[in-house]
């Protein structure tokens, strides 16, 4: 057997190599740039791309993809210790090459797109040339693909999209959107609905609004999108008809996880900052480590933060074995799940123990609070990966038919009597 809680000494140096990186170079562009996803910010792309190509000399760039896309290939083990890191700052993703949802859409193309579409949109899109945008969530129905209505019609050689989406991430920054529409609306539940691959300058497509979440987004970057007759080729549909729900899985089953990953990062930075006030900070005599309440946050974060981090390399190291995001799907939903609960309660004892200036902008717990009720709702609201995890975890039992439950004491109590009952006699009868 093998059971194993340690990374290996060659590894554990890259990750040591990233963490002093992270640290030093990519976290302080946070604090002077805006956005990571611009391309077109001339302030941006001077101090990123230097940090991109050291990435690349240390071939840590985009890992997550096969060398014959230009990353290592690494699991996904390997990558939760990775992203643990990144997840410290807003633009380390972009400068790893790993970003959402750049990454998943990358994903999407390697496995779908024509020669032409990886040509056009896949390469410049690994070497962050171009952003992308994944357009699936609607204004009335939210996450669930059951009740959207954005309709993509065949006319001749050209597919005709008519509807709204929202929420898509990087519209407005993006050179092409991956498009979710129904096809066939006469179709079973998860047939009905085809991907398909959008420039951002097609005629018909029409960016409404950029909604911001929390505050460091500025003008937003969610973007409120409507498509009136937007024509693409035949050839622009990723997989095959009716195929929508197969072809987002490739990418939405390892964006959940990266997005665990990461925010492993974020807790563990507010934590370390919660470490250090109560640590520098008196009241009523003594220091704020001293109080018992105090005590009890710190260790309650602790846990948490431990617990999550174990559960999310276990997924990652049954994803490894498995190489099958089914037969972990209770695994990642579990992790989702819990995700956005760790990270607000972590976040939420920080911004406490800070006191007032906790709930300033010059801190960052405002942010992280609100962020975490995002996690909650990104790829999915967490009540339904609850519902997921109860499912899996239910098909592994099986109901009795008797009129007490299988572990009811007396009727144990009878059974181990009926079992031992010969050696007892015979144990009673030596004895008299």
């Amino acid at each position: 057997m093998s059971w194993d809680f340690e990374t290996e000494p060659e590894f554990q140096k890259e990750l040591d190599w990233i963490e002093q990186f992270v640290r030093e170079e990519v976290e302080p562009l946070d604090h002077v740039l805006a956005n990571p996803y611009d391309v077109r910010d001339a302030a941006r792309n001077a101090l990123v791309r230097p940090l991109q190509a050291e990435v690349k000399r240390r071939k840590l760039w985009a890992c997550h993809l096969g060398p014959e896309l230009g990353g290592q290939g690494y699991g996904q083990v390997k990558l939760a210790l990775m992203n643990e890191i990144l997840g410290r700052s807003r633009f380390a993703p972009t400068v790893f090459g790993c970003q959402a949802p750049d990454s998943g859409n990358a994903e999407i193309l390697a496995h779908y797109g024509t020669p032409e579409q990886k040509r056009r949109f896949l390469q410049p899109l690994l070497d962050n040339e171009i952003v992308s945008c994944f357009s699936m969530t609607e204004p009335q129905g939210g996450a669930d693909p059951k009740v959207f209505t954005t309709r993509a019609e065949l006319r001749g050689d050209y597919w005709v999209i008519n509807g709204e989406k929202w929420f898509s991430s990087n519209a407005h920054l993006s050179s092409f959107l991956i498009v979710m529409a129904v096809t066939d609306p006469e179709a079973k539940a998860y047939e009905r609905m085809s991907m398909f691959i959008v420039p951002t300058d097609t005629p018909g497509v029409r960016i409404l609004k950029n909604l911001a979440v929390g505050m460091h987004e500025g003008e937003g970057t969610h973007g409120y999108v409507r498509y009136e007759d937007a024509t693409v080729p035949r050839d622009a549909m990723l997989g095959p008809r009716g195929g929508a729900f197969v072809v987002a899985q490739t990418r939405l089953g390892g964006g959940r996880v990266h997005h665990a990953m990461r925010t492993i990062g974020q807790v563990r930075k507010a934590f370390d900052m919660m470490c250090e006030r109560v640590l520098s900070r008196r009241t009523q005599g003594t220091l704020l480590a001293d109080k018992q309440m105090v005590q009890e946050k710190i260790a309650d974060s602790w846990c948490e933060i431990e617990q999550f981090r174990l559960l999310v390399l276990r997924t990652a190291w049954r994803i490894d074995k498995y190489k099958d995001y089914r037969k972990v799907r209770k695994d990642i939903s579990a992790v989702k799940a819990l995700m956005p609960k760790v990270f607000h309660d972590v976040a939420a004892r920080a911004l406490h123990l800070h006191g007032s200036l906790g709930a300033t902008t010059e801190m960052p717990f405002v942010e992280q609070v609100i962020q975490s009720f995002h996690m909650g709702l990104a790829d999915g609201p967490t009540e339904v990966h609850k519902v997921t995890v109860a499912r899996q975890v239910l098909r592994d039992y099986r109901a009795t038919s008797d009129l007490f439950p299988t572990e009811h004491l007396p009727k144990l109590r009878e059974a181990a009597l009926r079992k031992y009952a010969d050696r007892i006699e015979r144990e009673v009868r030596a004895q008299s």
